[in-house]
């Protein structure tokens, strides 16, 4: 499991006063509000910043950080991910999952057929959609329903799913 979440990306500066434009990588953008820092930047190179004020604009959430004060300095930044740690992230309910947890994980089917393991999830509306690699090319998209993910095990990394009919091309 991963030990920080991306929850935004800087999209572009927002008025004078170094305000920053973020576009939100979260289910729940309101979380933005409880947040009191985040972490900016990619790999090991990340830097704490301190949230002063947020506020919520169309689909996209206002943030004011005390390190930044000039549209200049948040044009620099563009595009840059914004990252909590997991002790920070929003508590799951049951059958739940960090996108990031799932990705990378092997995907076995109910008949103890490796199947591959899980490259992303698309998140359609109704419910999302696990994109497996196959173990012998290709990929199949996998709902996740009930129906189909039958166990998650995050620390074994290990999904074991039920294909229904048509799911995957065999002949």
């Amino acid at each position: 499991m991963v030990d920080i979440l991306q929850v935004g990306a800087i999209s572009s500066p927002h008025g004078v006063r170094g305000e920053a434009k973020v576009y939100p990588m979260t289910d729940d953008v309101k979380r933005f509000k409880k947040l009191k820092e985040v972490y900016l930047g990619e790999g090991d190179n990340k830097r704490l910043l301190h949230i002063s004020s947020v506020k919520f604009f169309k689909n996209m959430v206002i943030i004011k950080f005390d390190e930044f004060n000039t549209p200049e300095e948040i044009d620099k930044i563009r595009k840059v991910g914004l990252y909590v740690t997991r002790d920070k992230a929003v508590k799951l309910q049951r059958d739940e999952y960090f996108i990031a947890d799932l990705i990378g994980i092997k995907v076995i089917c109910d008949d103890g057929r490796q199947l591959g393991e899980i490259t992303d999830v698309m998140q359609t509306g109704a419910n999302d959609v696990y994109v497996v690699a196959l173990e012998n090319g290709g990929e199949v998209l996998i709902p996740a329903i009930k129906e189909c993910i039958l166990n998650v095990s995050l620390e074994e990394e290990v999904m074991v799913v039920h294909l229904l009919p048509g799911l995957l091309n065999e002949e």
